[in-house]
């Protein structure tokens, strides 16, 4: 009977010490939660403060992986970005949040114009000395989710909105709830324990997505869809008289030889017809990639950036903006 009191007293102290471990050291037992959404699919729960692997992730109180921004409307010496996007703008849990694309692209534009401030005949045109890049993204968003987050909340007062998609997003579905609570990428309530998460997230089978789709019928052009989507956001910006910039990422699979596949190249070809039609300012990083000297440290895998790319396309957008603004000027 002792030994049997000993052998369950060490099982209960070990799981204890594990639990402790995987909560503490990995982050798990917090993660970020997601609530359903009839017309955006699913929104990050506002309001949360999380930890994951050591990334620190904040969401503030309108679903953005940004900072609370009390004011809707930013002072006059405020720059204010509104970015929309996917996992890619996002950063997820293996990016922290100094390090996501909307950080970096705030420092990247308040050293821009300081540099700009120097000089004499073009400093009086720049009158910022705030800079705040909102960052409005979920993982797996397309264009029909970010066009319901603009419609839903607005532009936020921003001077200027940044659409920043990867190759995949014109080809992604229209927005569906039945992923959260489901899926376990998506929860809507916090685990029992980190260490039940961490099996069920690593050991157990996802759920098929088969049971994940939308039940309602979808267009046949799921291309077109998207890129009505994107007008649509241009339509925003322009009616908030605002500056919008489309930004596209390629997977890494289309970077070198042989380059994008057939039906990337055909997705791709309608864009920059919407883009040639109405005018849109518009950065396409795929031979901006494939010029990188060391082009496979841009990705961490086939679609996400790494800190490298994360860097380049944040320096990139941000050289845009600032040239949009001094040529308006």
């Amino acid at each position: 009977m002792e030994v049997v009191l000993i052998i369950l007293a060490v099982t209960a102290g070990l799981g204890a010490a594990i639990e402790v471990l995987v909560r503490v050291l990995l982050g798990f037992g917090n993660p970020l939660i997601y609530i359903a959404d009839a017309e955006c699919g699913y929104l990050l729960a506002p309001n949360q403060k999380v930890r994951r692997l050591g990334n620190r992730i904040e969401i503030n109180e309108y679903s953005m992986r940004s900072g609370s921004i009390a004011p809707t409307i930013a002072p006059p010496e405020t720059l204010r970005v509104l970015l929309l996007g996917d996992s890619v703008a996002n950063g997820g849990w293996w990016t922290h949040q100094t390090d996501t694309i909307s950080e970096i692209m705030a420092r990247n534009l308040r050293l821009l114009v300081q540099n700009l401030a120097k000089n004499t005949q073009l400093g009086s045109q720049v009158n910022y000395s705030n800079f705040e890049v909102l960052n409005a993204s979920a993982n797996s968003w397309g264009p029909r989710n970010q066009l319901a987050y603009a419609k839903r909340f607005g532009v936020f007062g921003a001077k200027a909105l940044v659409l920043l998609l990867n190759t995949d997003d014109l080809f992604a579905s229209a927005p569906c709830d039945l992923v959260v609570g489901r899926d376990r990428s998506y929860p809507d309530r916090k685990p029992r324990s980190a260490t039940l998460e961490l099996l069920s997230r690593y050991l157990l089978p996802a759920v098929p997505t088969s049971q994940l789709a939308a039940p309602r019928a979808t267009s046949a052009d799921v291309v077109g869809s998207n890129l009505e989507a994107i007008h649509q956001i241009q339509k925003i910006a322009v009616s908030a008289n605002i500056e919008f910039l489309l930004a596209l990422t390629p997977k890494r699979g289309e970077l070198g030889g042989p380059g994008p596949r057939d039906w990337e190249v055909n997705a791709r070809a309608r864009l920059a017809e919407l883009v040639e039609t109405e005018k849109i300012t518009y950065i396409d990083f795929l031979p901006i990639f494939n010029c990188a000297a060391e082009f496979p440290t841009l990705y961490r895998d086939s679609i996400h950036l790494s800190p490298q790319g994360n860097q380049l396309v944040s320096k990139t957008i941000s050289r845009q903006i600032v040239g949009l603004f001094c040529h308006k000027s």
